[in-house]
């Protein structure tokens, strides 16, 4: 796209004693005062492969006021280590306009073909029999809106899938495991889990924004994405009650809406209701399963420490993960 991206050295692959002349994401910024009175700018910039500690000597608050927050910056600097971590010392930096930066080079995005892993996600809610949920699902695969952000989507901001596709790679995860296992429940409503599965988290489109940062959005911070999938479920309902001139059954979106929003499973982790249908309960845990596993490995994948046996602490964890469980 750009001259500068060809040669673009991302974040991951830097070593001490580079010189660099490039564009990165700005993630924060800090104005401090040296001993001697001074002042330079503490920052941390970023692209998709992680983060770096910046600092600028002898900084003016002019500059310092041109460096945007979740925008560009063009530095111009070289990297040193200081107390044993990687750190950009910028010599020059200038603000850079965003339509002239590759977004994915700087946004973490999923490694799997985005359409491959839609279609294989209709395949499975084609399962799903019953003539009400049905038509429902087809209300939210008809919606062009929906269907674009829910492909772009991240699921989270820090914990697991925080990245651009995936919402989309975690519920389809989500909804291999559901129809993989359930063959061995035949007690459970298939439809009705399946559906679950498709709109636990879709109001995670709403919450998240994936612009040049991944970040809440007014809606999600004052709404969530548990209370805006239960509006859009009964919305939803609506159209389709329209479109038949007949009702949508009453109970079909209290279940539907009961998966959705008990699917963290506990209050202190956000949910306003505790699974109350045995179908909840298959939910939460299915969804859970996929969190810890991606986690734990994803802990394991990128520790920066070959040599050592454990990861760091995670708090999300409460634990270290072990990483040599693969090699008995």
């Amino acid at each position: 796209m750009h001259a500068m991206n060809a040669k673009r050295r991302f974040i991951n692959q830097l070593a001490a004693g580079e010189t660099l002349d490039q564009v990165f994401l700005v993630r924060d910024k800090d104005m401090r005062t040296t001993k001697a009175g001074g002042l330079f700018l503490q920052c941390t910039l970023a692209d998709k492969a992680g983060v770096i500690p910046a600092r600028m000597w002898q900084i003016s608050e002019s500059i310092y006021n041109a460096i945007p927050v979740e925008g560009f910056i063009h530095v111009k600097g070289r990297t040193e280590e200081y107390r044993g971590v990687l750190q950009l010392i910028i010599d020059a930096c200038r603000p850079w306009p965003a339509d002239k930066v590759d977004l994915e080079d700087f946004l973490p995005v999923t490694t799997h073909d985005v359409e491959a892993m839609w279609s294989e996600l209709g395949e499975i809610l084609r399962d799903i029999q019953d003539k009400h949920l049905r038509l429902l699902i087809k209300k939210f695969l008809e919606d062009r809106d929906i269907v674009a952000a829910f492909k772009r989507s991240p699921a989270a901001l820090q914990l697991h899938h925080a990245f651009i596709g995936g919402l989309l790679e975690h519920t389809l995860s989500v909804a291999r495991a559901a129809k993989a296992l359930l063959p061995l429940y035949p007690k459970l409503n298939a439809d009705l889990v399946l559906a679950g599965v498709f709109l636990h988290d879709i109001g995670k489109i709403a919450e998240l924004s994936a612009g040049t940062a991944m970040a809440y959005t007014d809606r999600g911070q004052l709404v969530g994405h548990i209370a805006i999938a239960t509006v859009w479920v009964a919305q939803k309902a609506a159209a389709v009650a329209e479109e038949t001139s007949e009702p949508f059954p009453p109970k079909t979106i209290d279940l539907l809406q009961h998966l959705i929003l008990s699917h963290h499973g506990e209050y202190q982790f956000g949910s306003p209701k505790l699974p109350a249908i045995p179908e909840a309960f298959f939910l939460h845990h299915l969804d859970n399963l996929d969190a810890k596993v991606f986690l734990t490995t994803r802990a394991i994948e990128n520790d920066p420490d070959p040599a050592a046996a454990f990861t760091s602490y995670l708090p999300s964890l409460e634990t270290r993960v072990y990483k040599r469980s693969g090699e008995l």
